[in-house]
């Protein structure tokens, strides 16, 4: 089992496929959504939506990165980066009603984004458990550390499964609101919806990875235990 084998290509492959993908199209349509004029900053238009749902406590950070916004559930602080805190337009309040979405969901005790983070720590030290286990077992042949590994590794899916209802019920939330309170029009509805379904997609591929991963070292260990 040491060194490489050509099968894991075969697994992993339509997910890496679908992942080049939906970066592109994520790319595309961000692009076309920052050129869509919007009435407010994304900064602005995520203070409205999260005052109107009740949350006037969570605050929010301008960081520094691209598309590196998110939710912070401990400190209850929406970060958005430069690009969407500052910018008027449909992608900066897509993405930021998108955030919104988590803080409405927090607020609301959602219970997949409660499932979820208390799955983060699995998600976090998964992979480097895996790696640990598996090559400790292999190098000591030990079958059952190889399989405490990959279940270790199935953290990671697990953590995924539970974060793709919690990715587009945020993005489902975002687009609702965005249209209630007249932040968009029709061509910006447009916009945002394919910013955000793009981005979508990238949570599918991610999944699908981790998913034909842990099949893969599956079928490895099952194999090797089939030839004893």
């Amino acid at each position: 089992m040491i060194g490489f084998d050509f099968r894991y290509l075969l697994f992993v492959a339509p997910a890496f496929l679908l992942m080049l993908w939906a970066q592109a199209r994520v790319k595309s349509a961000y692009h076309r959504a920052m050129q869509i004029p919007a009435p407010l900053s994304g900064a602005a238009a995520a203070r409205h939506i999260l005052d109107q749902a009740g949350c006037q406590s969570v605050a929010i950070e301008e960081v520094g990165g691209q598309l590196s916004d998110h939710y912070d559930p401990q400190a209850k602080v929406l970060r958005l980066s430069h690009e969407v805190y500052q910018s008027r337009s449909m992608a900066a309040v897509g993405i930021a009603a998108h955030e919104a979405g988590h803080a409405m969901q927090d607020a609301q005790r959602y219970a997949p984004l409660v499932i979820r983070n208390f799955a983060v720590p699995a998600a976090m030290y998964g992979p480097t458990a895996f790696m640990v286990l598996f090559f400790a077992g292999l190098i000591f042949s030990m079958p059952g550390l190889m399989w405490l590994g990959v279940i270790c590794y199935g953290g990671v899916l697990l953590f995924q499964l539970v974060n793709l209802p919690v990715e587009f019920d945020a993005s489902n939330r975002a687009k609702a609101v965005l249209a209630d309170l007249n932040i968009v029009d029709r061509d910006g509805a447009i916009a945002v919806k394919d910013v955000l379904n793009a981005a979508g997609w990238t949570y599918v591929a991610a999944t699908l990875q981790t998913l034909m991963t842990v099949l893969y070292y599956v079928m490895i260990l099952l194999g090797g235990r089939s030839r004893d």
